[in-house]
């Protein structure tokens, strides 16, 4: 054995045998065996958020008190800004990830300019990707590209009064959105960052029910792949490049956590999908769902839990993820995330300087466009609901639902529907807001009426399904303690309520231009897509089948004053 290994075990054990064979102490020469230092591990941060949405303004939340230190901003690219930069400073090994649909359903600062003023506000935040997310297809995915390759606009052209739009400098990921016209992904599917010399594969995908909840034409020539498979399959190709610190991100999600640093895993999402991504996937940051959550997955017997994150929407939190990486054989040997809220105080609030710079340049270029008269109204519309709940601002508002959404190719709808906490002002005809006349409506008043820019979805109830949803209207029937919720409606729907009823008998006599509604017929019914999801506690809507993803509801109501004008305070005779 001594004659054939050249190992320092050999050489050490010779030395024992000379040292022995001199008289000498053996310990004398019998060094202790000098150990190679191991490398030090190496930390990569990661920083998501979700589900921006364009909401570049800060939402500002007053608690019932008058007292202004109790005030806060809560998200906002300004105050977002803040908290990336401070987090990013605690590592420079930082990746930023946008887990898609930071743009689409955005608000009127974002989206007047067809959303590239959040695209520019990332930019300066150094954001590294974004999946390709279900709304960054509502204007269809050639502008997206454009989103992420620079140029005018092609109607629109170039905005005077602000920069140049280069387009994106993160980088786009869709590695389930095929181009049927060439077979290629639409973007890649992955990237692969090397820090330190360890290699962390960043896999991106885009929600494959997509194309059943936008425009068709929005997808039109592209074809959206199962989400598992695709996370599978890239996961596979980055072991293979061996590659063993992976992230995948992808644009679906999960119910709610009891906590934002918690999860539901009894919710769908779990068992469709998290419970079959291959389990050498460290970390999911997820999206869509709207909700904030975050909690290790055992996956798979004998494999490290996985991470399983989202950030809410809108920027309101930002999760921030350490992954501890061994250098010497590139494995995840550590890792921990965290919900952090995007709050700021009201009264000491400083924005991000650069941010606000660059957004104040759209501010002022939105203003004469905020000015723009849309159409007039004949007195005032307000939401003051009589003792049927009916309000006349909801009249209007549901009526310009239908009017977007009842041509076959928009929905084919024959019923609106639109919940009044998403009517958060009234159209007045002596306001004023930007020079107009009495009774004009300006862009401004009407986006201020319904500032959500949540978009309107159309799908089909059987009667019975939606007699089950206006049950949902009353506490103890589907409102918990706190006062009921009543629809309003579009005209040509009539129905009555019961305050006396029972739960399931409260509704009744409902009618679709004077034809009693038939429980096994169906229904094409237009809501919003908060209500779509099941919000405000009406569940009965996730019941609805055929979903169509349709244009934004402050487009629908914009439209419908100018084809209307001057639009009268509804007649508060449907319910």
């Amino acid at each position: 054995m001594l004659q054939h290994s050249g190992t320092g075990r050999a050489r050490r054990w010779s030395g024992v045998v000379l040292a022995t064979a001199l008289g000498l102490s053996a310990a004398v020469y019998a060094a202790a065996p000098v150990t190679a230092a191991q490398p030090a591990p190496v930390n990569v941060q990661l920083l998501a958020v979700n589900d921006f949405h364009g909401a570049l303004d800060p939402s500002l939340t007053k608690p019932s008190s008058t007292d202004q230190s109790t005030w806060y901003y809560r998200g906002g690219a300004e105050y977002l800004a803040n908290f990336v930069t401070t987090y990013a400073a605690k590592n420079p090994n930082t990746v930023k990830i946008s887990a898609g649909d930071m743009i689409g359903a955005s608000p009127l600062l974002s989206a007047l300019f067809h959303d590239e003023p959040s695209v520019m506000a990332f930019n300066e935040m150094g954001f590294d990707f974004n999946v390709a997310g279900n709304h960054e297809f509502d204007e269809g995915w050639q502008e997206l590209l454009r989103m992420q390759n620079g140029g005018c606009h092609p109607v629109d052209g170039c905005f005077p009064g602000v920069p140049a739009f280069p387009g994106a400098s993160f980088e786009y990921l869709a590695g389930n959105v095929i181009r049927l016209d060439n077979g290629q992904t639409l973007f890649p599917a992955y990237a692969v960052r090397e820090f330190q010399g360890v290699k962390v594969g960043f896999i991106g995908i885009a929600l494959d029910s997509t194309p059943t909840i936008v425009v068709p034409s929005g997808v039109e020539g592209l074809e959206f792949q199962p989400e598992v498979a695709a996370i599978n399959q890239y996961a596979k190709i980055l072991k293979d490049q061996g590659v063993k610190a992976i992230v995948a991100i992808l644009h679906d999600g999960a119910a709610a956590g009891p906590t934002i640093n918690s999860c539901t895993t009894s919710d769908p999402f779990f068992a469709n999908v998290v419970m079959k991504v291959d389990p050498e996937v460290d970390a999911l940051i997820t999206g869509h769902s709207h909700n904030a959550y975050n909690c290790e997955v055992q996956v798979k017997k004998n494999y490290a839990p996985m991470l399983v994150t989202s950030a809410a929407y809108n920027g309101r939190y930002l999760t921030d993820i350490n992954l501890t990486i061994n250098a010497t054989n590139d494995q995840v040997s550590a890792k921990t995330a965290t919900n952090v809220p995007v709050e700021t105080p009201y009264l000491s609030a400083v924005p991000d300087p650069a941010m606000k710079a660059l957004l104040d340049q759209y501010r002022a270029a939105s203003a004469p466009l905020a000015n723009r008269i849309v159409g007039s109204i004949t007195a005032d519309i307000t939401r003051a609901g009589g003792t049927s709940g009916e309000e006349a601002l909801g009249d209007v508002l549901a009526d310009g639902q239908l009017a977007d959404t009842k041509a076959a190719e928009r929905g084919g709808a024959v019923i609106a529907m639109t919940n009044p906490g998403g009517i958060r002002t009234d159209l007045l005809y002596n306001q004023i807001s930007g020079g107009e006349l009495p009774g004009q409506v300006t862009y401004g008043e009407a986006f201020a009426v319904q500032p959500f820019s949540n978009s309107l979805v159309t799908l089909t109830l059987t009667g019975a399904q939606l007699k089950t949803v206006l049950e949902q209207q009353f506490v103890g029937c589907g409102q918990p303690a706190g006062g009921q919720k009543i629809l309003q409606v579009s005209a040509g729907f009539t129905y009555t309520w019961s305050t006396s009823a029972a739960c399931g008998s409260k509704i009744s006599n409902m009618q679709l231009n004077g034809v009693a509604i038939d429980p096994a017929a169906s229904y094409r019914v237009t809501v919003n897509n908060f209500l779509a999801g099941g919000g405000d506690n009406f569940l009965g809507f996730k019941a609805g089948t055929n979903l169509l993803t349709g244009r934004i509801d402050l487009d629908a109501f914009v439209d419908y004053l100018g084809a209307n004008s001057p639009v009268a305070p509804g007649p508060q005779n449907r319910i």
